[in-house]
């Protein structure tokens, strides 16, 4: 068969997980002032920094092999319908079925289906981003399916009837004493004075609560951190061997994987997987690699369903300069090292996909409208460009910011006839700046302003938006004259 992406195609479905209900700075303000939250964060963001800091150290290519995973990236999106099709052609031939999602509600109602089609009341589940991104969990409860997540962090949040915060690591907001209040909430049969707060009592509970789900699971759905595309096989990595239970005892497996995921050749897997757990967990190697190639008689799940998701995909694809951001490995790298992120922790971005990989990537699967609150996210970030250090895939995360920022200032003004008080500051400079004495009179005006300056900050406060600039920042002590009239002092009429 021929298959067309149909390049762009339209913004990710509104029902899913990538836009929060307020700006970003909103959000921010309300999270700023939870102390505990700052705390969590800052410990452990920092702990996995250093850990990645060792495992890197130790690799003498680390950036031979960031160029590689770059490369092979770039090369895989260049030819992605191609590859598309083999991998199709290479998991049907293996006994897998696969299908077609143009959207998170396509999605959805195929899973639904799926899993009524087996009569399944439940579902056993490996962490995914991709599903949390076209929020399977809500469409399942609402068919009368109840999802049970087996990562241990997914878990805490679904108790607690949460949101992720962080892609490695969701419920990393949380701590010990607040998690073991939410397992004694919500899980039958615990003691409360017999669990503590330890972490092996925690697991241990976590443990036997999961291992009856198993046990009785029908249908399993998962994610993939790849797909091979020359011998259709799917990968999944993770460090608690949750996800292999998931994959392995279930009589119908269905994975749910984004079409960037899909690399060209198997031995493409070598680089990918040594810079995923390095970048992520700060380890060697992850503790389980799962892969699987369609079905097995007799050993493992006997159907196999395989879902490909664009949910918006295809528009960012058709874009050269914004394509870079779907090279992304969900390593979560940026995340622990961005000063914006660890002071207000991932809720507030209000997608599925928050720090500085989220601030470039959830915009442009929406699309930008002037007015969404995912137009705020490419202004989540100080620029500083540690991001784009540790990628190990090397997407250049600031220039994407800086260009999403002038395509928000676009799309604002196109949805406004009125403009707003910063467009209307920039295109009084603009004027000024066009004509030389109209900058030079500019110049010496500003100097006037010194005598309302006391220490940095204004005498008489001013009116917004500028009363909002100054509260965070000190103006600098204006010159006694301009640059031209220095020039002019100094150099006379020579040039």
């Amino acid at each position: 068969m021929s298959t067309f992406l149909g390049m762009p195609g339209p913004p990710a479905s509104p029902d899913s997980d990538l836009t929060g209900t307020r700006p970003f700075p909103a959000a921010a303000r309300d999270a700023l002032g939870n102390s505990r939250l700052r705390r969590n964060l800052s410990n452990a963001t920092g702990i996995i920094r250093g850990k990645r800091a060792n495992v890197v150290g130790e690799v003498a290519d680390w950036e031979e092999l960031r160029e590689a995973g770059a490369a092979i990236k770039a090369s895989a999106l260049a030819r992605l319908p191609a590859l598309l099709e083999q991998l199709e052609e290479q998991v049907t031939a293996r006994g897998g079925v696969v299908h077609w999602a143009r959207d998170a509600d396509e999605a959805n109602r195929i899973v639904v289906d799926l899993a009524r089609a087996k009569d399944a009341t439940e579902v056993v589940k490996v962490k995914s981003m991709a599903t949390q991104e076209i929020a399977l969990n809500e469409a399942l409860e609402a068919a009368g399916i109840t999802p049970i997540e087996t990562d241990l962090a997914e878990l805490i949040v679904q108790l607690a009837h949460d949101k992720p915060s962080h892609i490695l690591v969701p419920a990393i907001h949380r701590g010990r004493a607040e998690i073991r209040e939410i397992f004694l909430k919500r899980m039958p049969g615990l003691d409360p004075d017999l669990l503590t707060d330890e972490p092996a009592q925690l697991a241990a509970a976590a443990r036997a609560y999961l291992r009856e789900a198993f046990l009785r699971a029908k249908v399993a759905v998962s994610g993939a951190n790849f797909g091979v595309a020359e011998t259709g096989t799917l990968t999944v990595v993770e460090s608690e061997g949750n996800g292999r239970m998931c994959l392995t005892l279930p009589e119908t497996l269905i994975t749910v994987m984004g079409i960037e995921k899909v690399l060209p050749t198997w031995r493409d897997l070598e680089v990918f997987l040594q810079l995923l757990p390095r970048s992520s967990t700060g380890e060697r190697m992850n503790p389980y690699t799962s892969t699987w190639t369609g079905i097995t008689p007799g050993d493992g799940p006997q159907e196999f369903h395989l879902v490909l998701l664009d949910n918006g995909r295809t528009r960012v694809l058709a874009d050269p300069d914004g394509r870079s951001a779907l090279h992304c490995i969900r390593c979560s790298a940026c995340l622990n090292v961005c000063p914006v992120y660890e002071r207000t922790g991932g809720h507030a971005y209000g997608s599925v996909y928050p720090g500085p990989i989220g601030a470039i990537l959830s915009p442009q699967l929406t699309g930008m409208t002037g007015d969404s609150p995912n137009d705020s996210l490419p202004y989540a970030s100080s620029l500083c460009g540690a991001c784009e250090e540790v990628c190990p895939v090397k997407i250049p995360i600031p220039a994407q910011l800086v260009r999403l920022r002038a395509e928000h200032t676009e799309a604002h003004a196109d949805s406004h006839r009125i403009p707003s008080p910063e467009a209307a500051s920039m295109r009084a400079a603009a004027w000024i700046m066009k004509d030389a004495k109209r900058f030079a009179r500019a110049g010496r005006s500003a100097r006037l302003s010194r005598r309302g300056m006391r220490r940095g900050r204004p005498a008489i406060p001013l009116p917004p938006p500028l009363s909002g600039w100054v509260a965070s920042r000190d103006v600098p002590d204006l010159p006694d004259e301009t640059f031209r009239e220095w020039w002019a002092r100094t150099r006379g009429d020579r040039s």
